[in-house]
């Protein structure tokens, strides 16, 4: 006996995706076309209908993409699967489109509309392309790739403004995979678009021979960062670097210790939009002092309880907040009504209570307060995630860094 659509997907996550694909194709579009079925049942439906949809049935596929009541997931599978129907192109571009707030059919949409080889959709497929999420930018590059496979590079490029960043960045792109060379871009005076033009290089001698003439310092420090990408060479890099006077971003009242600890933790995984002068600092610059993590938090904790503070067992930041994780231990004290956060980036110690107890003990056993003065501290340049967003972020935050 035949197994039924329901049989091979009798839950989310246990669909039986080659058993699905050898249903009757008739049968999958009724299944995608009944709203009363799981979403996760019907998505799975439309992927198993890749390359053999009903010609007779498209009609009531697109029905259900231009429903903007139905579940997105469904919707954004069908624009996939339906993107060779131009019948679809007339909806793509209504200006309705871009009040759709359905989670990633923005997104979906415009890369229907690249798919079907909407050219007036380039300036939009740009700024997608420049997005920092990869999700995002996947669709918008994947869908500009496709309208220069079909119109030829520079009839994309035509479309766009230079006035704008993610419009240079994709003409980058689009050049580059044209094979000219995009070296030049490493002086643009937007960091997110020099960053990903360096990406694309690949040629240690002809970066070389860029060095002597770079127009900019930046532009200077985007090729070194290049090279060590390319060979791994640290020494070169070094030279480079001291051969360059050490550039590095000054930032008022953040002083050898806090900027050590700081530029090894983040100059290496740092936002796209950072100054380059943090990321060739991290791969220059002497790291901190090793130390114990584990022997810090003895300490600490017996310097709370030498105070008479009753201090809990240390736990890690995830623990403390349920989830994620980050750079700091919690050690609760005063039968839980307060926290002391020991950061794992060196002997740094705060309280958000500011208990001048807390402070005393830990001092005093070595460890250094990181009060609202300095904590408040913001480092320039230094582009780190944190909940969403992409910026410079203050000491504090970035000593006890947490993120879900």
């Amino acid at each position: 006996m035949p197994k039924t659509i329901k049989m091979l997907s009798p839950e989310a996550g246990r669909t039986d995706t080659a058993g699905l694909r050898g249903c009757d194709a008739d049968a999958l579009v009724k299944c995608v076309a009944d709203t009363a079925q799981p979403w996760w049942r019907r998505r799975a439906c439309v992927e198993a209908l890749d390359g053999r949809v009903p010609e007779r049935r498209v009609a009531d596929l697109i029905v259900r993409v231009q429903d903007t009541g139905d579940v997105s997931e469904v919707r954004i599978a069908l624009l996939k699967l339906l993107a060779d129907r131009p019948e679809l192109l007339p909806w793509l571009r209504h200006e309705d489109r871009q009040q759709d707030s359905s989670y990633g059919m923005a997104e979906a949409v415009l890369g229907a509309r690249g798919a079907l080889g909407d050219l007036t959709a380039a300036g939009a497929l740009a700024a997608l392309a420049f997005s920092p999420w990869r999700h995002r930018r996947e669709i918008g590059e994947t869908a500009l790739d496709r309208l220069a496979a079909r119109y030829g590079a520079e009839a994309v490029l035509a479309g766009l403004d230079e006035s704008r960043p993610e419009d240079r960045s994709t003409g980058v792109r689009l050049r580059h995979h044209a094979g000219e060379d995009v070296t030049a871009a490493l002086a643009d005076p937007d960091r997110t678009v020099a960053y990903r033009a360096q990406e694309f290089l690949a040629d240690p001698e002809r970066l070389r021979g860029y060095l002597d003439g770079a127009p900019t310092e930046e532009a200077k420090l985007w090729a070194v960062y290049a090279l060590y990408r390319m060979t791994d060479d640290v020494a070169e890099t070094r030279r480079l670097y001291a051969e360059s006077g050490r550039p590095r971003v000054e930032v008022d009242g953040l002083d050898e210790e806090l900027r050590a600890a700081i530029v090894h933790e983040y100059g290496q995984w740092c936002q796209e939009g950072s100054d380059p002068r943090w990321r060739i600092e991290a791969l220059c610059a002497e790291p901190p002092s090793p130390s114990d993590p584990a022997e810090r938090l003895l300490r600490a904790t017996a310097a709370l309880t030498a105070a008479g503070l009753a201090p809990e067992p240390p736990v890690s930041c995830g623990e403390a907040n349920q989830q994620g994780d980050g750079t700091y231990d919690v050690i609760g004290y005063g039968a839980g009504d307060g926290e002391v956060r020991i950061s794992t980036l060196g002997r740094f110690a705060a309280d958000w209570n500011e208990d001048p107890d807390v402070r005393r003990a830990l001092e005093s056993a070595g460890f250094r307060w990181i009060d609202e003065a300095v904590g408040s501290i913001r480092v320039a340049g230094l582009e780190v995630y944190y909940f969403g967003a992409r910026a410079p972020l203050d000491v504090r935050t970035l000593l006890f860094y947490w993120q879900d």
